[in-house]
């Protein structure tokens, strides 16, 4: 009762709860000069029938009347009292059923509850809490990220100055606090001074904002934020960002560097501890119909073979998977053992023809200048007029047109593409795309945007070799900087996790661990403290007191942990 009463003494203090209150009083003051009024009425015609009532009657025929209860023990006999009757009647329908309700939701109920909700939404995290990380709004990149911090058991917080939102966001699960981004006492209440990492991830003006204030409260925190304009990298460094991340450049480069054109070759996507990942695409090469352990790749180049992207799935590497056409292995090692691997099974295409990218927004031209850093010529395909002159400045050859035109598709030599590229926003015209694409051409290796996660399946089905999320690439980002590593994006969904070697599998070798066959998850190194990352053989020790990284997904990480507790 005690706390009842405090948070209504809370939610009354408040000066929009007070005028509510008063527009709601000063309601049902008018309501009750309509009720004596009528009560008068009554009262009156009642004496010119005949009839004598109290004024108490007079008021309780009144409210039955105007509440529509008719109860029907109180009537007039004369038209003119039925006439009156049926003003009251109309009254009370719009005063009481219709204005009513809506006054007191509007002006007592609906602040009430949000009031209700302020008070009862977190608004300081635990002060144990530190090394965490602050996102400072809840959207896909940070629901992305906030899933990956729950699976490496990292503290983080999200502010929000929403409180209706902020509390349905703690239902969930989130962890949230109520707070206004350009004040230092949310950050205070976020405990940024004992942060590792602030997010800023809103607009390019808001994050300025959120920069300088944090500055102020807590000039050591390290901050990363996302950029919307490339053109604003610079303004967000000199307001004291650490890390400036421009999402739609960095997934157009990502997805060129998935796409194959001209020499086949294995292109790293990342290095751990001088390690380096690398895929390849095994069109035309020597490795296709091969098992790996036929193959012979560790015995001819060092390289270990972690992976199979089959199909979009990321298959763990097994001696006895058979290597395809479509396969892309992903091989870890040197970068000279990768260059012994170019060496020794790569080939060159006959042809040097342009690599098709459909859609010439941002990410599309991203990827048109990282193809064309690497010697690449760049076909594209887009709808809007405007973005012309841009396109052609940068691409070999443009078509402006519906990418769906048959004409326009083979006017960018679709038929003949190495590689196409599937840069638009929209998962249903890209799952079309991707259809279309692998009809007109059975061989092409086909890259693809996707938006939602939920989508992915759908790309894979339709033809797609490879998709990336900017969400999904976002998180990763802002994880490798928390990680203090080189960024690694092997694919949606697939992440590099670094865990220290649980107890149960100390003293095993490799495949006795059976790691990839009871969780999924690839094995692509090993190390010891202040030791360089080794990459293991089937028949390498795990020691113990050593960290491993892995690769793969975060349902499989969880796999792990329940397979192998710590």
């Amino acid at each position: 009762m005690k706390f009842l009463t405090s948070q209504i003494l809370a939610i009354l203090k408040q000066r929009e709860m007070r005028r509510n209150v008063k527009a709601l009083l000063k309601y049902v003051a008018v309501l009750g000069v309509f009720i004596a009024v009528y009560s008068v009425g009554f009262h009156m015609l009642m004496l010119l029938e005949g009839q004598n009532h109290t004024w108490l009657t007079g008021v309780y025929w009144t409210l039955t009347v105007m509440t529509t209860l008719g109860f029907g023990d109180i009537t007039f006999h004369t038209d003119l009292g039925r006439g009156f009757s049926m003003i009251v009647l109309l009254t009370g329908v719009v005063l009481l059923l219709i204005v009513l309700p809506f006054a007191f939701i509007r002006h007592f109920y609906a602040p009430w509850l949000e009031a209700h909700l302020r008070v009862q939404a977190p608004r300081k995290i635990d002060p144990k809490v530190s090394d965490h990380v602050i996102i400072c709004h809840y959207d896909a990149i940070a629901e992305v990220l906030v899933a990956q911090l729950d699976a490496q058991g990292v503290d983080y917080v999200v502010v929000e100055p929403d409180a209706a939102k902020a509390v349905a966001l703690h239902g969930d699960g989130i962890k949230v606090l109520v707070g206004e981004r350009d004040s230092v006492e949310t950050w205070r209440s976020a405990g940024a001074g004992r942060a590792k990492l602030a997010v800023a991830n809103l607009s390019d003006a808001e994050n300025t904002n959120i920069t300088l204030t944090l500055r102020e409260h807590a000039p050591k925190l390290e901050v990363a934020a996302i950029v919307g304009s490339f053109d604003a990298i610079d303004i967000l460094e000199l307001s004291g960002a650490d890390y400036v991340v421009a999402l739609t450049h960095r997934l157009g480069e990502h997805l060129a560097a998935h796409a194959s054109a001209g020499t086949v070759s294995a292109h790293p996507i990342g290095t751990v501890d001088g390690a380096v990942i690398a895929e390849l695409l095994l069109r035309r090469t020597g490795l296709v119909g091969r098992t790996i352990r036929q193959s012979e790749l560790r015995e001819l180049t060092g390289l270990s073979i972690v992976g199979s992207w089959e199909r979009g799935r990321l298959i763990p590497a097994n001696p006895e998977l058979v290597l395809n056409e479509d396969s892309i292995i992903v091989v870890v090692g040197t970068p000279e053992q990768i260059q012994t691997l170019n060496d020794a099974f790569v080939i060159d295409h006959p042809s040097n023809e342009p690599v098709v990218v459909i859609g010439g927004g941002k990410v599309g031209r991203a990827a048109i200048r990282a193809l064309g850093a690497r010697g690449v010529r760049a076909n594209v395909i887009e709808s809007d007029e405007r973005l012309r002159s841009r396109l052609e400045a940068i691409a070999h050859h443009v078509v402006i047109g519906r990418a769906e035109d048959l004409e326009n598709m083979k006017a960018v030599g679709i038929e003949r593409a190495p590689s196409v590229l599937l840069t638009t926003h929209d998962d249903a015209i890209n799952i079309y795309l991707a259809i279309y694409a692998r009809r007109l051409n059975p061989e092409g290796h086909i890259v693809s945007r996707v938006s939602h996660e939920r989508n992915l399946e759908s790309l894979y089905r339709a033809g797609a070799n490879f998709a990336l999320s900017q969400s999904s690439l976002g998180a990763t980002s802002l994880l490798s900087v928390l990680q203090g590593r080189e960024l690694v994006v092997v694919g949606e969904g697939i992440d590099v996790f670094v865990l220290p070697l649980p107890p149960s599998l100390a003293g095993q070798t490799l495949v006795e661990s059976d790691i990839g066959a009871r969780t999924g998850l690839n094995v692509i190194g090993s190390r010891r403290q202040d030791t360089p990352l080794a990459v293991p053989t089937a028949n390498t020790t795990l020691a113990a007191g050593s960290e491993i990284v892995l690769l793969g997904t975060r349902a499989q990480l969880e796999a792990f942990k329940k397979a192998f507790p710590v």
